[in-house]
């Protein structure tokens, strides 16, 4: 794997996290980080669905759309209908292979079709005029990103639910301040330079 791509991912997964940078998918991350099982389960089907609707998307942007002179006019409804494939995919086989995670996951599996994370990094990797490859590992780096903030966030809930919060914290509003702060953790990566 030559370096520039080693470099998207790593910069996709820590310096730009599509959830604590773009603040993209915030409702699963919210919802699903109760639990570590459930969002390590999630983090997984977004890596795969997010890795091939890069792939994808950026197949079907290049050799479809550019050509054709759609990529204005289709490329939101292609990319959205290529996700939905995808996580129809990742939901069968979820519910064939491991029913214990598919009813965890329970509403969140399906709002993967809907995650704006997956379809902005897409949308981002095709207006950056990213190659195939790069496209393949902006996609993966994003979703591990995205993987890495929602299991770091549901390990500080269960270390939370331990405490004896003041009232007015308790709930929604600690669950925030938390995923503020890991946030502002994320922004010293950006002083990496590579």
């Amino acid at each position: 794997m030559s370096t520039s791509l080693i470099l998207i991912i790593i910069s996709s997964a820590l310096i730009n996290n599509v959830l604590l940078s773009r603040f993209w998918g915030v409702c699963s991350f919210l919802g699903v980080s109760k639990q570590m099982k459930a969002s390590a389960s999630l983090g997984v089907a977004v890596i795969f669905v997010m890795t091939i609707a890069s792939a994808v998307a950026s197949l079907l942007n290049d050799y479809i759309l550019k050509p054709l002179g759609l990529e204005a006019a289709m490329q939101l409804i292609v990319f959205i209908l290529v996700i939905a494939a995808l996580v129809q995919i990742v939901e069968m086989f979820l519910k064939k292979t491991s029913p214990a995670i598919y009813k965890a996951l329970g509403i969140y599996l399906p709002l993967i079709t809907t995650n704006c994370a997956v379809l902005g990094i897409a949308q981002l990797n095709a207006s950056s005029g990213y190659t195939f490859l790069q496209s393949v590992a902006s996609g993966f780096g994003s979703a591990v990103g995205y993987t890495l903030a929602i299991v770091l966030l549901a390990g500080i809930r269960s270390r939370i639910r331990e405490e004896d919060l003041p009232a007015p914290l308790r709930g929604a509003p600690i669950v925030l301040i938390s995923a503020a702060l890991m946030s502002i953790a994320f922004m010293g990566f950006s002083k990496l330079s590579f």
